[in-house]
């Protein structure tokens, strides 16, 4: 299949989800300009593909294209049902076709720019994508679910379980997309990078434009609405969408400045005031001397994600431009889309919420459970159900926005109580109550969501540290606390500045031009105070939660860290899960404060503070802007040569490889379900496991490092190492049958690396073994002869 054709197809197959599902997306969102229409894509793709994981993970029907198709049909007519039978009040009819054109436009350009930018390095090559890749060909081959972990197989004697112990359901999302596509997994690795990119873009660009739109409503009302009024406001509201997305798809941070700077050595960061730099008078006068100092291909960009020493902090284009298929990518559909949600409950409609006389026994049941909750129960099943995957794709995910979600609950309850919301005196037990009840429904339907993945999986967090424990406290531990000795890391202010100094400067403007003047007139006059406050629409209410959120996401690793198994880096995860929400958090709320600063004062004379806030925004948000120009130049060579979106088209490029890829292209093709291979292992992040990765079939180790990481022991990686040396090399015949029936093994793998690693391979005795079932040059794959063991 050519690029073109696999792009077409895999873009069909996500314009047919999102049509499919445009009638219950079109009912929850229906006070969206685009009645939320490119969200109908990911909130079908989380239905379909969880009803097919839950039915393969109880054994009901195993994991297959004909599965899918069956599960599409039934969810079809469910909205076929919603569509002419639920469609009473006209919501379905009324949709933005204006919006809806333009959305799945930029979401086609989107994945096919971001397509072009992985065709010119498309190798499933480095970093983690070993891992993301074996996953996602471990799943393929899965009839049943949990999958199997293919750098562990099974053993009699090892009870620490044989599964895929991490957070799966995103590379199961990739190999559900390939399952109902039916394009191969090589392809369709880097067009789910591709797929994410788009989808990044396009979500916040709805949010955009619905978050600011939704907010004027409230302010102006719908009669001074930009989507209300002639289409010239409607290019501002596509100039605002735009500006969002690039700021969440594209957007950097600080650290650009270095590229003014002499720079510094990668592991010893300095203050750029403290470095030679292109503001000095002997580069600004003349002008012209500035391209003296300016070296742009000095500026590394991976420096911006491990700024501050020992910890990673990244952010979505990053992500992208590495294109590690990685839970915290995989979520971000998901993520902006439980934002979205969230919006849409906290602007609903009060009339879809009345009963229907059709089905009386059924809204009674409606109508008492929200009288209990003030949230309607199908957006509690449905936020409890995308908090589930979220957990299952990106485990973080799904607590953040648990806290996110409840604050959300507490909010409406507060302004819903029969007093209406008087400040703090609206805390009344009432208000307690209803909040406590959404939030148990919550959780229980998020614990019901993700149980058949929690049944099989053992958590290898062991604690939470805690930085600079008082010396009493030290070896010791309280409840899930630990107090470590020597973990005592901490961010300079600078640092933290750089990294985070354009959003809060979004947010010291929201605070200054929006919020304070509510109160500015009202300080001795509490009631005016309330009424003001009152006065604040609900996507002020959201922008307030994601800012406070983020914010406590930002403070917790300079206090906190959850412990694994890094010693040097200890804090290094925590500050990299908890900072990517924050930085999707905040990309939202600055653009949303640029447009509401401009709308807020569009009437009026702008004050000095206001402009002097402009030039300074300005300036923050162009250092921010160039960071990808660095990243995609860097890792993608200027974009100068396509080679395809093949991956594995590294290995014949490379004469050690170009056999191991013919073999590796064999097994994938020849060998049905998932018999044990043998292979070299190696260190993680090198080429060792390659085969396993390749072909989703079980090795007897494969990156032993991260075992050890999902099984919380280098116990059983560590016995396995010698065995497999034995097997490749050691001349005792009946010791190398005995292993090879431990692990049953059906396949050996001799090709470049067995030959590189083991100096003494025999393989006069693996010969004697089995036969030879597949040879190029001098890569080998033998059959293990069962009989002979």
């Amino acid at each position: 299949m050519s690029d073109t054709l696999a792009i077409i197809v895999w873009w069909l197959t996500f314009f047919l989800i999102g049509l499919i599902f445009l009638p219950i997306t079109s009912r929850i969102f229906h006070k969206f300009v685009d009645r939320g229409y490119i969200f109908s894509k990911v909130l079908g793709l989380l239905l379909s593909s969880y009803v097919m994981w839950l039915i393969a993970s109880f054994h009901l029907i195993p994991f297959s294209r004909t599965a899918i198709l069956i599960i599409f049909s039934g969810l079809t007519l469910i909205n076929l049902w919603l569509l002419y039978y639920r469609n009473s009040n006209g919501l379905l009819i009324k949709l933005a076709w204006g919006w809806m054109i333009f959305e799945e436009l930029l979401f086609g350009a989107g994945l096919t720019f971001w397509s072009y930018v992985r065709a010119t390095e498309p190798s499933i090559r480095g970093l983690e994508k070993f891992m993301d890749f074996g996953f996602v060909n471990s799943i393929l081959r899965s009839t049943y679910f949990p999958p199997l972990d293919m750098w562990l197989t099974k053993s009699p004697d090892y009870t620490g379980g044989f599964f895929i112990n991490y957070y799966y359901f995103g590379h199961y999302l990739t190999a559900f997309l390939t399952k109902l596509s039916g394009i191969d997994s090589i392809i369709t690795y880097n067009l789910m990078m591709a797929t994410l990119f788009a989808f990044t873009f396009t979500l916040s660009f709805s949010l955009g434009i619905n978050i600011i739109t939704l907010s004027l409503n409230k302010i102006y009302g719908k009669s001074k609405s930009l989507f209300a009024q002639k289409p010239t406001n409607r290019l501002q509201l596509v100039i605002i969408g735009l500006i969002t997305a690039f700021i969440v798809a594209f957007g950097g941070n600080l650290h650009t400045i270095y590229n003014f700077t002499a720079g510094y050595p990668n592991e010893s960061p300095q203050p750029p005031w403290q470095l030679e730099n292109c503001f000095q008078i002997k580069y600004l006068i003349p002008p012209w001397n500035l391209m003296n100092c300016l070296h742009p291909e000095r500026y590394w960009y991976p420096n911006a994600t491990r700024f501050i020493p020992f910890t990673i902090h990244e952010f979505p284009i990053y992500s992208f431009v590495v294109a590690d298929l990685h839970g915290h990518v995989s979520d971000i559909p998901f993520v902006l889309l439980g934002i979205a949600l969230l919006l849409a409950l906290l602007v609903r409609n009060n009339d879809l919420q009345k009963p229907s006389p059709k089905l009386n026994r059924f809204n009674s049941f409606i109508t008492e459970f929200t009288k209990h909750t003030s949230i309607p129960f199908g957006y509690i099943i449905i936020l409890g159900l995308l908090l589930g995957v979220m957990y299952m794709t990106n485990a973080w995910d799904g607590l953040i926005y648990m806290i996110l979600t409840d604050l959300v609950f507490l909010y409406i309850n507060l302004t819903n109580s029969e007093s209406g919301f008087k400040g703090i005196k609206s805390l009344t037990l009432s208000v307690f109550y209803k909040t406590f009840s959404a939030a148990l429904f919550l959780l229980f339907f998020f614990l019901i969501a993700n149980l058949p993945f929690s049944l099989n999986f053992r958590p290898f967090v062991s604690g939470i540290g805690v930085l600079c424990a008082p010396a009493g406290f030290l070896g010791k531990t309280l409840g899930p606390l630990l107090f470590e000795a020597g973990k005592c890391q901490k961010s300079a202010w600078w640092m933290l500045a750089i990294l985070w100094g354009f959003f809060y400067y979004c947010v010291f403007g929201f605070l200054r031009f929006i919020i304070y003047p509510i109160f500015r007139h009202s300080r001795s006059k509490i009631n005016n105070q309330l009424n003001n406050l009152n006065n604040l629409s609900e996507v002020d209410v959201l922008i307030i939660l994601l800012i406070i959120i983020s914010t406590l996401l930002l403070i917790f690793p300079e206090f906190f860290y959850v412990k694994d198994i890094y010693p040097a880096h200890y804090r290094a995860n925590t500050m990299f899960k908890l900072g990517y929400q924050a930085f999707m958090m905040l990309g939202l709320v600055s653009s949303y404060v640029i447009f509401r600063i401009k709308f807020q004062y569009s009437h009026t004379k702008r004050s000095v503070g206001l402009i002097v806030y402009n030039i300074f925004f300005i300036a923050l948000f162009s250092l921010v802007a160039i960071y990808p120009y660095f990243a995609i130049t860097s890792y993608y060579g200027g974009l100068k040569r396509y080679k395809g979106l093949y991956g594995l088209n590294w290995m014949n490029q490379e004469a050690n490889f170009s056999d191991d890829q013919k073999a590796i292209e064999w097994l994938r093709n020849n060998i049905e379900g998932q018999p044990v291979i043998l292979e070299a292992n190696g260190e993680s992040y090198t080429d060792y496991a390659r085969v396993s990765a390749y072909t989703g079939l079980p090795t007897v180790i494969g990156w032993p490092v991260h075992e050890w990481l999902w099984r919380g022991s280098y116990d059983e990686a560590g016995k396995r190492i010698p065995e497999v040396a034995t097997i490749y090399e050691s001349k005792d015949l009946s010791l190398t049958k005995e292993i090879l029936r431990k692990y049953n093994v059906e396949y050996i793998f001799l090709g470049a690396l067995e030959k590189e690693k083991y100096k003494d391979l025999n393989e006069v005795k693996i010969a004697n073994l089995g036969k030879i079932v597949f040879q190029s040059g001098n890569t080998k794959i033998y059959k293990v002869n069962f009989y002979s063991l």
